[in-house]
C-alpha cells in the first residue's frame, strides 16, 4: 500500500513537472534548457514547494444525507472548469459604483456583455498559460465564456487526479431527489507557476445544495373564518396595491428569470392549471418564454413550481426565463454554472431571481470572493439579481465551543438584493406584516459593510433595545437582507395538485422579483433604463416605497444566552426585514424617476 502510494504520488509530481515544462518548450528551444527546467522543477517537487492549495478553507465534509458509492472509474469522463484570473476588478468595482449611484453623472449608463469582457477577461499570459497546461494533461473540448474567464474542459478521471494533485474523485447520492454526484473530499494542489493565473477550480467539491422550503400546518383559529385561507396571487396582489392594471403591457422587450440549482423543474401544465386557480382577475402569460437548461422528466419540485408560479403572478403578463439546472454532468457545480452562463450571453432578462444559499463558512475564500465578482459583472451591466436570505433566521453554529450566528452567501455579498420573510399578524386576514421567524438575516463574516448601508446599519445598532451579544455577529460586516416580502402560507400548484401553506424566503424573493419587473416596465416605456443593482438607490431613498415592518424576532441558537432569538425588527433598516416589503404605487413612484 505504501509503496503503491508513493508510486503514484511519483507519477503525479513527474506529470506536474513535465507540464510546466511543455509551457516553457515553445519560448525556450533546445534540449539543455529543457533538461535544466525539468531538473530544477524537479528539485523544487521534492522539496514540495511547487505546489500550492487554492481553496485550503474550502469544506470538504460530506453534508448529511449524503453517502458514497465508491471511487470512480479512471476512464470515466469529468467536465471541470477552472476560474482564470480576472483583470480590472477594482475597476470593475467603481464603474458598478457609478453606474449604480443616481447621483452619479453615470447612473443608468451599464455596460455591455462586451464592455464587460474588455475589462474583465484574462491576460494574453493567463489564457495561455492555462491552455497549455490543460492541452500536455490531455483535455479535450475546453469551451469559454464571452468574458474569457472560465474554461470548462472534459478530462478523465485518471487525467483530472493527476492534474489536480491530491484529488480522489467518488460517486455520491443524496438529498431528497436521491442525485449522484461526483465529488473530491480530498484538497486539490495545483502547481505554484498558476498561482497568477486559476482562482479556483469548480466540480471538486460542492455539493448541490438542499431546499429549506417548508410545508407548515395550518394555523389555527378559534371563532370566525377569516377573509382567506391562505397565500395566492390575490391575496398577494391585495396586500401590496397591485390592481387588475398593474401589469405587462407585452409591448417593451422587458423580461425577467428565477433560477434554481435542485435537481427541480416545473411542469407547465402545472403553471396552466395554478393561473387557471389563481390567476382570473389579472391579465397573465401561461406559458414560460424560454428554459435555459434541460427540463428533465418525472415530478416536479414544488420549489421550481412555487418560483415560476409567483414570479409570473407578482411580474405578471412580463416574459419569462427560467434556467433549470438538471441534465447537467453529475461533476458540475449547477450554480457555477448558471454564472457562466450570465457571462455567455449579451441579452438578458433585467431581473433574476435566486433561490439558493450556503452557510458562507462552507465555502472557500478563493470561490466567494470570485462569485462575488461574477455578481459585479452582473450589476455593471444593469442586472438586477435577488437571492433569498435563507430560512434559518440568524443561523447558529460552534466556534471553538462559543456560539455565533452563521451567515449565508450569496445573501451576504453585497451586490445583491437580498429578500427577507414575513407572515400576516393575523394568517388569515390580509393585515400588517410581521417578522416571519426563519427569515435569513445578519451580518457577513467576509465582506466588509458597503458605503450605501453604513448610516442605516448605524442607526439600527445604535437603536435596537434587543441586540444579541456582540460576540454573535461581526457588527462591520455587510448586513442583510435588504427587503422583504411574505414567505408563510403560500398555495403551490405540483404534479397537478394544489398544495397549501408551503413557506420560505423562497417564496418572498420571486414576488419581490416580480413587482420590480412591473416597475422595469414603467421605466422602460418612459426611456429609462431598467433598475439595475437597486441597493445603493434603496438606501439613499431610506425605505420610500415600503411598508416598514417593525414587530418581530427571527430564530438563532437555542442556548441560555440568547434562547433562539437572533435580531428583531425596528422602525426602518433591521437585519431581518431589511427596510420592508413593497407598497407597488408608492414604490413604483419612488423608482420611476430617472
Amino acid at each position: 500500500m505504501g509503496s503503491s502510494f508513493q508510486a503514484a504520488r511519483g507519477v503525479a509530481v513527474e506529470h506536474r513537472v513535465h507540464v510546466i515544462c511543455h509551457m516553457t518548450v515553445d519560448l525556450q528551444k533546445g534540449k539543455m534548457r529543457l533538461r535544466t527546467c525539468l531538473l530544477g522543477l524537479l528539485a523544487l517537487c521534492v522539496a514540495s514547494k511547487c505546489s500550492y492549495s487554492p481553496e485550503p478553507d474550502q469544506q470538504r465534509t460530506l453534508p448529511p444525507g449524503w453517502v458514497s458509492l465508491g471511487r470512480v472509474d479512471s476512464e470515466e469522463e469529468l467536465s471541470l472548469t477552472f476560474a482564470l484570473r480576472q483583470q480590472n476588478v477594482e475597476r470593475l468595482s467603481k464603474l458598478v459604483q457609478a453606474v449604480s449611484d443616481p447621483g452619479s453623472p453615470h447612473y443608468g449608463k451599464y455596460l455591455t456583455l462586451e464592455d464587460v469582457a474588455e475589462l474583465v477577461r484574462p491576460s494574453p499570459l493567463t489564457f495561455r498559460t492555462v491552455q497549455k497546461w490543460l492541452s500536455a494533461a490531455g483535455a479535450r473540448n475546453c469551451h469559454s465564456v464571452t468574458t474569457q474567464d472560465f474554461l470548462t474542459c472534459w478530462l478523465s478521471v485518471r487525467q483530472a487526479e493527476l492534474l489536480l494533485s491530491g484529488a480522489e474523485f467518488h460517486r455520491y447520492v443524496g438529498g431528497p431527489a436521491e442525485i449522484h454526484v461526483i465529488r473530491s473530499l480530498r484538497p486539490y494542489q495545483l502547481p505554484k507557476a498558476l498561482a497568477p493565473h486559476v482562482d479556483f477550480v469548480g466540480g471538486l467539491h460542492r455539493f448541490p445544495p438542499t431546499s429549506s422550503l417548508r410545508q407548515r400546518p395550518e394555523p389555527q383559529v378559534s371563532g370566525t373564518v377569516g377573509l382567506h385561507l391562505g397565500v395566492t396571487p390575490s391575496v398577494i396582489r391585495q396586500r401590496y396595491n397591485l390592481t387588475a392594471q398593474d401589469v405587462g403591457s407585452g409591448t417593451t422587450n422587458n423580461s425577467q428569470a428565477c433560477a434554481q440549482f435542485l435537481e427541480q423543474y416545473f411542469h407547465a401544465s402545472d403553471l396552466a392549471e395554478f393561473m387557471r386557480l389563481f390567476g382570473g382577475n389579472f391579465a397573465h402569460q401561461e406559458s414560460v418564454a424560454r428554459v435555459v437548461g434541460q427540463q428533465g422528466r418525472g415530478r416536479a419540485g414544488i420549489e421550481a413550481s412555487l418560483d415560476v408560479e409567483y414570479l409570473m403572478s407578482a411580474g405578471a403578463n412580463i416574459s419569462t426565463w427560467v434556467y433549470s439546472s438538471p441534465g447537467r454532468h453529475e461533476s458540475q457545480e449547477p450554480f457555477l454554472q448558471w454564472l457562466l452562463l450570465l457571462s455567455n450571453e449579451s441579452a438578458l432578462p433585467h431581473v433574476h431571481t435566486v433561490s439558493y444559499g450556503d452557510d458562507e463558512d462552507s465555502l472557500s475564500s478563493a470561490y466567494i470572493q470570485r462569485v462575488n465578482t461574477e455578481f459585479m459583472k452582473a450589476a455593471a451591466r444593469g442586472l438586477t439579481l435577488l437571492f433569498a436570505s435563507g430560512d434559518s433566521g440568524a443561523g447558529c453554529w460552534s466556534v471553538s465551543r462559543r456560539h455565533q450566528f452563521r451567515p449565508s452567501f450569496p445573501a451576504s455579498s453585497p451586490y445583491v438584493t437580498t429578500v427577507g420573510g414575513t407572515s400576516f399578524q393575523n394568517p388569515f386576514r390580509v393585515t400588517t406584516e410581521i417578522v416571519d421567524y426563519i427569515s435569513g438575516g445578519g451580518f457577513s463574516n467576509v465582506f466588509p459593510q458597503p458605503s450605501y448601508q453604513e448610516e442605516a446599519v448605524a442607526q439600527f445598532l445604535s437603536s435596537s433595545p434587543h441586540l444579541p451579544p456582540s460576540s454573535y455577529f461581526n457588527a462591520s460586516g455587510r448586513a442583510y437582507p435588504d427587503v422583504a416580502a411574505l414567505s408563510d402560507g403560500y398555495w403551490v400548484v405540483s404534479n397537478s395538485v394544489p398544495i397549501p401553506w408551503v413557506s420560505g424566503t423562497s417564496a418572498s424573493t420571486p414576488v419581490f422579483g416580480g413587482i420590480l419587473s412591473l416597475i422595469n416596465e414603467h421605466r422602460l416605456l418612459s426611456g429609462l433604463p431598467p433598475l439595475g443593482f437597486l441597493n445603493p438607490r434603496l438606501y439613499q431613498q431610506r425605505g420610500a416605497g415600503l411598508f416598514d415592518v417593525t414587530r418581530g424576532c427571527h430564530e438563532s441558537c437555542l442556548n441560555e444566552e440568547v434562547q433562539g432569538q437572533g435580531f428583531c425588527s425596528g422602525p426602518g433598516w433591521d437585519p431581518v426585514t431589511g427596510w420592508g416589503t413593497p407598497n407597488f404605487p408608492a414604490l413604483l413612484k419612488a423608482l420611476i424617476k430617472p
